[in-house]
Formats: structure tokens, sequence, C-alpha cells
């Protein structure tokens, strides 16, 4: 390979063709085989290349703090999980969607802040765009009027829109007592139950101590 092909491959952000290239030109000599094959021999492993990057990014992107997917989840542990009903984050972001974990407290956090600044439209907006959205968590949590606001207008975007995920221990019924407003509430889980799975999980906890843990006294 010349030196200046192989700027311009490292310009063009070719770098799977620029690794790949002595040898796939050497197997071209020998195989006596078209410029379109070769071509094809080229181009074929740099897609690859950039799917599985591209992929890479997504899965950083969505911060999620077990990497199961649908063949890995532990469903030993949780018998009352159907296999069927079942999509993780992970499966989405694989199949291309923007996807993103975020625990409650986070979430709220950052709606709190936006409030301070006045940039909660513009969180909404973000979080709306997202394929998916897994909030994780919801409940018990001391939040303020103003916060439960932006969590109604935002699941208000989501629906009909995009899929959310929602995880709770807290039943349906509960659900006023941690908003803080019947009526808004009701509006809420009228939203957040149409055309929606609900999963109820009985078993013991994914979160068990692998292991014994020094203990000061």
């Amino acid at each position: 390979m010349t030196e200046e092909l192989q700027q311009l491959l490292k310009s063009l952000g070719l770098g799977r063709i620029t690794e790949i290239f002595p040898e796939q030109l050497k197997q071209a000599q020998a195989e006596d085989i078209t410029y379109d094959q070769f071509l094809l021999r080229l181009l074929r492993p740099q897609w690859h290349a950039r799917q599985e990057n591209a992929l890479s990014w997504r899965v950083r992107r969505a911060k999620m703090p077990e990497l199961w997917t649908l063949e890995t989840f532990p469903y030993t542990k949780q018998p009352g999980v159907n296999r069927r009903q079942i999509r993780l984050l992970l499966k989405a972001i694989q199949n291309g969607h923007r996807g993103q974990f975020v625990r409650a407290q986070d979430l709220f956090d950052d709606m709190y802040a936006s409030l301070a600044d006045r940039s909660s439209p513009q969180l909404i907006r973000r979080l709306a765009r997202l394929d998916l959205l897994v909030i994780d968590e919801l409940g018990y949590l001391n939040i303020r009027p103003e916060q439960a606001n932006v969590f109604f207008k935002l699941m208000q975007e989501r629906y009909r829109r995009k899929a959310t995920i929602i995880t709770t221990n807290l039943p349906y019924e509960e659900w006023a007592s941690f908003l803080g407003n019947r009526m808004m509430t009701e509006a809420l889980l009228g939203r957040v139950r149409h055309q929606c799975t609900t999963v109820n999980i009985e078993g013991p906890s994914l979160r068990e101590p692998q292991g014994q843990g020094a203990v000061k006294r």
C-alpha cells in the first residue's frame, strides 16, 4: 500500500480497510478476481466494523447497569417472568434503536435541576425522542409537585409514540401517594397502562451478595 493511499483511507475513517488491504490484495492477485469482487472484500468488513462500533456506542450511551440479554437473563431465579413478554433494553439497541437506562432517583434529580435553570422543555424533548426509555426503581422517593408535573409531561410526550419500561415495587394503587396528586396520577396511569403489559416478578433478589465481605469491628 502506498503512503498516499494509506493516508487517504485514514482520513476517510476507513481503518478496517487499512488493516486488511495488504492481505486482500495478495489474495485478489492470486485468485485473479474482478475489481468488483475485490472492492466487496474491502467494503464488507468495513461495514461490519462500523455496525459493531455503532452498537458499542449505543450500549455505552444507554448506561445499562447489567448487560443481560434475552438469552442470558437469569430466568431460573425469577420463575414469575414470562420469557415471551420480556424485551430488554440491550435487544432494542442491538436492533438499531436508541435507548437509555436511568434510575428514577437520577431522573427526578435531573428534573429538579431543570426546574432551577428552566431547561425542563429541553430535558423532556431529549428523553421523549428515545426509542426506548427504561426507568428503574420508581417509588419510595421524596419528590416535589413540580417534579411530578415534569414527569407527567414526559410520559404524555412518550404516550403512543415511544416505548417505556418502568420497574417499581409500588402497586398501581400506591402511585398517587408517591406522586402526590390523585387526579394527575389517574390520568398518568391511564396512559401508562393503555396498550402495555404488566409483568409481576416474584422471586429472590438478583442483587444477592456474591461472596463474603469483610466486617470491621
